[in-house]
């Protein structure tokens, strides 16, 4: 497959990246400075692109299969890049052509122990609200497009420093003291991408 990732100079997007070019996929690796990333060019064509801006979103995709996101700009506020991506993805990756969109989430959008939004639980902490609610929308804005589409998240928080096992599983509810490794979420990412149809839903992984 021809496959267009957004954000690839990040954790997420890099073991993306070496995923799906371990599985032998063409792979366009979207960044904002390529001058910053040339690690990936052994592994990648590496295109500077904003994912916010539908334009850079249709050129960056042009012949791709299939997109990722893992795309996220820490000095913008976290609803305006979450919903702007969405949405610029949404026009740009029909421009292109492509319909097929995972989206690299978090856990405490999705729902806990409670059957709640993991965010919502009493005792989550405040200081990550605004972040979490920047994601809580651009999934809702997700649900609206008429893509082809995956949101899937680790089940709690990422583990910096494990390997590639090359398995994972789906949790059934996130829990924000378990772990899973960049590289498992990456074949988690890169299954869903090779299945026939997307589950279209939100989904958490999480370490076997």
């Amino acid at each position: 497959m021809r496959i267009v990732i957004f954000g690839a100079g990040g954790r997420a997007g890099r073991a993306a990246v070496a995923e799906a070019r371990r599985r032998g996929h063409q792979v366009t690796a979207v960044v904002r400075d390529p001058a910053r990333h040339t690690g990936l060019t052994a592994d990648a064509r590496v295109v500077a692109g904003d994912v916010t801006g539908a334009t850079d979103v249709a050129e960056a995709a042009a012949d791709a299969d299939a997109a990722i996101s893992a795309a996220a700009d820490p000095r913008v506020p976290a609803h305006v890049f979450f919903t702007g991506s969405v949405r610029a993805l949404a026009t740009g990756l029909a421009s292109a052509g492509v319909q097929r969109l995972l989206v690299v989430g978090l856990a405490p959008v999705l729902p806990g122990a409670s059957g709640i939004p993991l965010m919502d639980e009493p005792g989550y902490p405040d200081a990550f609200r605004a972040f979490c609610e920047g994601h809580a929308a651009g999934l809702a804005a997700l649900r609206e497009t008429l893509l082809d589409w995956a949101y899937v998240a680790p089940v709690g928080d990422f583990d910096r420093t494990a390997g590639r096992t090359g398995r994972y599983r789906v949790g059934t509810h996130t829990d924000l003291a378990e772990r899973i490794s960049y590289p498992d979420l990456a074949v988690a990412l890169l299954d869903e991408i090779e299945r026939p149809v997307h589950r279209r839903e939100a989904f958490a992984v999480g370490a076997v």
